[in-house]
């Protein structure tokens, strides 16, 4: 099986639970928490896999050790952010697609850059599912009037404000890290420089600054500088034309290319 291919094995059936039917003694002590699905050995399991050039061996630890939790992980995103505009008619169907976009994005998780695995393969998958959504939200609004309620669907999943948090913070440390290494290839001009300088140094040190107004960052950035507003206004369209761009790639793929 190559990682190009459009299908991946389907997880095998639940075991049958065998036994007593008779109500058993409650027993005291913490209440027993879900079990985890996305493990330390899956983790290992995907180094081993990237760095296998074997696409037997890849196949065989794929089937045994990374499908069953892309499995959970499709089905928990499907019913968690409600995905449940889709092309079949059965949700086994879709988590096998989830499962076959996860497999395709296997060799493009840089595990040795710091990237979590579950927090790279939850983005990649959830981004996923958000444009599968709504492409057969509007073919079936085409088809049908539906409540206004669900005019954008998208609003649907805002409300997981703390993951996005984490989602943000994670696209600018990486952003920070672009612009430390291309920096001085992109801006030629001294002056440049510093200004670029400066702003990368803001989005460093964010969280403890206490200046949000624009116009009051462009003093602070002149002060810090020495340089003209219209020098200022050029190197900020400019990283602002990267930020887009970089965005674009971080959301499609999980991680910047550094």
């Amino acid at each position: 099986m190559s990682n190009k291919l459009k299908y991946a094995p389907k997880p095998p059936p639940e075991p049958v639970i065998t036994g007593s039917l008779e109500p058993q003694p409650k027993r005291r002590g913490r209440k027993r928490t879900k079990k985890q699905y996305f493990t330390p050995d899956t983790d290992a399991a995907i180094k081993e896999y990237l760095a296998s050039s074997n696409q037997e061996e890849r196949d065989n630890i794929f089937a045994r050790r990374i499908h069953y939790p892309f499995y959970k992980l499709a089905e928990n995103l499907i019913h968690t952010f409600k995905f449940y505009y889709t092309e079949v008619d059965d949700l086994e169907d879709l988590k096998h697609e989830v499962i076959c976009f996860l497999l395709e994005k296997l060799d493009y998780f840089k595990p040795e850059k710091g990237s979590k695995a579950f927090s790279y393969f939850s983005i990649v998958g959830k981004n996923y599912l958000i444009l599968y959504n709504n492409n057969n939200y509007k073919k079936k609004k085409q088809k049908v009037d539906l409540p206004a309620v669900d005019e954008d669907p998208i609003t649907q999943y805002s409300h997981d404000r703390e993951e996005r948090k984490k989602e943000y913070k994670d696209f600018i440390d990486m952003y920070v890290e672009y612009w430390e290494k291309h920096l001085f290839t992109v801006f030629k001009k001294k002056a440049d420089q510093k200004v670029a300088d400066a702003v990368v140094l803001l989005f460093k040190r964010r969280e403890n600054l206490e200046i949000f107004n624009k116009k009051a960052l462009y003093i602070y950035i002149r002060e810090i500088t020495n340089v003209e507003t219209p020098v200022i206004t050029k190197v900020t369209k400019i990283l602002k034309k990267h930020y887009k761009t970089l965005w674009s790639e971080y959301m499609e793929t999980g991680y910047i290319k550094i």
